[in-house]
């Protein structure tokens, strides 16, 4: 099957907890990573903290995320592993074509995410009317700057 798009390599991980400190002295203090951002979202229910490892197109975001209402949704901490995102170069022409393949989307479409970059997110469960779903594991979809499209693609 010949797909209208590629997928490039890893863009993200996002991990979450309720105690935000708890990942960031793994991840920041321990392991090394890079702070570089936060992002705050009470539609989203999200107080994050961007951390990334490598450079270039290469260098891949470790979210860091804490609700800010554990007991409301989204439940950014609930599973650990929230979801994993993918470089896209074309996601315009990925979701559409997806969808024709029976993959099911979150609420909202494409739009711009925490780090600038339009996204998308597939479902982490298929339905009856698009079967096709992450099998339990929120994907999002990236769209891939050109630095990126050219050094991956």
């Amino acid at each position: 099957m010949e797909r209208p798009f590629r997928i490039l390599g890893l863009q993200q991980i996002a991990v979450g907890g309720t105690d935000k400190s708890r990942l960031r002295r793994l991840w920041i203090d321990t392991l090394g990573l890079t702070l570089t951002g936060n992002y705050k979202s009470e539609n989203e229910n999200v107080d994050e903290d961007i951390a990334v490892t490598g450079k270039g197109a290469a260098k891949v975001e470790v979210d860091l995320m804490q609700p800010i209402d554990p007991d409301k949704r989204p439940k950014v901490h609930d599973p650990a592993l929230n979801h994993v995102g993918l470089w896209v170069d074309d996601l315009k022409t990925a979701v559409e074509w997806l969808e024709q393949q029976g993959v099911r989307f979150t609420p909202g479409g494409i739009r711009k995410g925490a780090a600038g970059f339009d996204v998308c997110f597939i479902h982490p469960k298929g339905n009856e009317q698009n079967p096709i779903g992450g099998e339990g594991v929120l994907i999002e979809l990236v769209q891939a700057p050109e630095d990126v499209i050219a050094e991956l693609g």
